[in-house]
């Protein structure tokens, strides 16, 4: 396989517009389908008015093994709403034609995609303006058959580090994610926290000495400090 990176995409324009005015970029997470596809789509477009500068959007899933409390309530719900794969794909079409412009990332489970059809998915996803992917439980050695098709569309395959990753782990993300590189912040599921974790810094710096993509911290947000 090919290790080479795709063009700048709209995630990478939109990181380094932050950076050069030097902020931290804002990435809210919304569950898809909750508590209505509607709702959904109206909170997206507030979010974006309120200056976000790219959102992921949370596919439900059954057994969301990294997520907290809060998102696996918005999935049940969802789910129970009858929200599917197409439905979010779908989500997305809307909200470009809707004159959305900056980047949409779907992050959800790695079984929903098998079951979809792998380059269907990201076919389908490319089409209706996804800028990227977050697949929490795909490991990055079985990955090449979805990171493929992500590089012939011209899209990011982005992947998960945590303070708990080994060197050649972080080495791996570096050579085959793009976009940027999520970092958990701590171990355990999603949700919120008082305060950041302790050590963010010196890991942040292991993150650094394999790539140069963005780092994008996740978990445990609550507040703009």
């Amino acid at each position: 396989m090919t290790t080479s990176s795709p063009p700048v995409s709209r995630i990478g324009d939109a990181l380094t517009a932050c950076k050069k005015e030097g902020r931290a970029a804002h990435l809210p997470y919304v569950t898809a389908g909750y508590p209505t596809m509607e709702t959904s789509q109206a909170t997206i477009h507030a979010l974006v008015d309120a200056g976000a500068d790219g959102l992921e959007i949370g596919i439900p899933f059954s057994d969301p093994i990294a997520d907290g409390t809060t998102v696996q309530r918005t999935s049940q719900v969802s789910l129970a709403n009858g929200t599917r794969l197409a439905d979010c794909i779908a989500l997305v079409a809307r909200l470009r034609a809707d004159g959305v412009t900056v980047p949409l990332m779907l992050m959800g489970y790695f079984n929903p995609v098998v079951k979809y059809g792998i380059k269907r998915y990201v076919a389908d996803c490319a089409e209706a303006g996804v800028d990227g992917f977050i697949i929490p439980d795909l490991p990055i050695e079985e990955s090449d058959r979805i990171l493929e098709p992500c590089r012939q569309h011209g899209r990011d395959l982005i992947f998960m580090v945590a303070p708990t990753s080994t060197e050649r782990r972080m080495q791996l993300v570096g050579e085959r994610g793009s976009g940027f590189v999520y970092c958990v912040s701590l171990t355990g599921v999603t949700g919120a926290r008082d305060k950041v974790a302790a050590g963010l810094g010196p890991y942040l710096d292991r993150v650094r000495q394999h790539t140069d993509l963005p780092l994008i911290v996740g978990f445990g947000i609550s507040t703009p400090e």
